[in-house]
């Protein structure tokens, strides 16, 4: 798997929208004919995929970010400010698939050292 990318994350992340790398829009298809956004399907840890749409600003600074199907997901995760979450996409997936995971995982202090431990997948009754 190749990371995309990390990130730890803030309170804004969790009440409005994921700040994402101005750096990886390369590596996304743009589907709609604005070419400012995108929707991107990952899957987590327990193949449940998701749908985050990503919107890049308009203006000098253009920092790409998931709206729409984001804040679903950090709700149905119970993510928390710090939590870390991690995408990956996937080499040689057939196509049709979803070739982008994301795993979230969370800081557990234990004595002396920092882990960070997977968060476990949930669903709900719609499939999410």
């Amino acid at each position: 798997m190749e990371l995309i990318f990390s990130k730890l994350l803030t309170q804004t992340d969790i009440e409005r929208r994921l700040s994402v790398p101005t750096r990886i829009l390369y590596l996304f298809p743009y589907t709609t004919t604005d070419h400012r956004c995108f929707d991107l399907q990952v899957k987590d840890i327990g193949d449940i995929v998701w749908s985050f749409r990503c919107i890049r600003r308009d203006g000098i600074y253009a920092k790409p970010v998931f709206s729409k199907g984001w804040l679903e997901f950090v709700y149905a995760k119970g993510l928390k400010t710090y939590d870390k979450i991690v995408v990956y996409k996937e080499k040689g997936v057939v196509e049709g698939d979803v070739p982008y995971r994301i795993e979230v995982k969370r800081k557990i202090l234990r004595r002396t050292e920092e882990l960070f431990e997977y968060v476990l997948p949930y669903t709900s009754c719609n499939g999410h």
